[in-house]
């Protein structure tokens, strides 16, 4: 009883924490400059995550001969993707941005096929085509084409999640066994500092003009989302399996969209509405093991 207690409320944290993101973006760029916020909010994750890492004895280094990647995912990970993210959502609308990240699972199955030669069954290809056909008519229809500026904010979201799932790609298959803390710490602790330099070039930030409800909402991102959602969700998977864990893809978009109504007063379309349930059918046929679906086929087949 305690155990399955424990599942639920790091299933329910993991979700309310990846549903309210988009949310927490929207408040943090009402008055801080994208750059700087995601920097910001680097800056308060990392030197979290590098006091639990160092209390828990993990590396923060990959080991001699993977450094390389440990850069990668630095740039490919934090430093480009979460400034697209934050850029995107100034345009974009949470519930939309939502929908897109959502698909990870389908884009992470993508690129382990075209790029690590996965083997893959016949229904998480059915399953892919489905998910992406479904976003793709959703992004057609919801977008703006007379609004250049939802144009680029959608392109930076695709462009984020597309880096995001590369990289998840690659560390699923040769890194699956290094800690949360290696993978995370020091790439988001150098692309906050960065990020900060750049920002006070470029952007030059007023604090005196930060709102309190945008102060509320970096540190929000840099304290709930950065490491409760991280550590949650690593920690979730050591509970449950792969696929239980999964299942949070198929419900944060539904409470981002819950919350965008609440705060924002946005009306959800009922044609993104409609269409999110076969997006969201042809994710969960990605998740399923290729060995599940054939159990499946076989006692239909019985």
């Amino acid at each position: 009883m305690v155990n399955r207690l424990l599942i639920f409320i790091l299933f329910t944290v993991v979700s309310v924490t990846w549903g309210s993101t988009w949310i927490a973006m929207k408040l943090a760029l009402l008055t801080i400059p994208p750059l700087f916020a995601t920097a910001a909010r680097f800056l308060i994750t990392a030197p979290i995550l590098m006091v639990i890492a160092i209390c828990t004895r993990k590396p923060l280094l990959f080991p001699p001969k993977k450094k390389m990647f440990q850069f990668i995912i630095f740039l490919f990970y934090f430093l480009l993707p979460f400034t697209l993210m934050l850029y995107g959502g100034t345009y974009v609308s949470s519930s939309l941005a939502s929908m897109i990240f959502a698909t990870m699972p389908v884009l992470i199955l993508m690129f382990s096929i075209l790029i690590m030669k996965e083997p893959i069954c016949t229904l998480k290809i059915i399953g892919l085509v489905i998910s992406l056909t479904s976003l793709l008519i959703i992004l057609v229809k919801e977008l703006n084409i007379n609004s250049i500026n939802q144009v680029k904010g959608t392109i930076a979201l695709l462009l984020a999640v597309t880096s995001h799932a590369i990289v998840y790609a690659k560390s699923k298959k040769e890194f699956s066994s290094l800690s949360v803390f290696t993978l995370n710490t020091l790439p988001s602790l150098f692309s906050g500092i960065i990020l900060l330099i750049i920002s006070i070039i470029f952007e030059q930030p007023n604090i005196l003009n930060f709102s309190i409800k945008s102060i509320v909402a970096i540190l929000y991102l840099g304290i709930v989302s950065g490491v409760f959602g991280i550590l949650s969700y690593f920690y979730l998977q050591t509970k449950v399996s792969l696929l239980q864990a999964s299942m949070i893809f198929l419900i944060f978009p539904f409470i981002s969209l819950f919350l965008e109504n609440q705060i924002f007063g946005y009306i959800i379309s009922i044609y993104m509405l409609f269409m999110s349930f076969p997006l969201i059918f042809g994710i969960l046929i990605t998740l399923l093991p290729c060995d599940y679906l054939k159990i499946i086929r076989f006692n239909n087949d019985k």
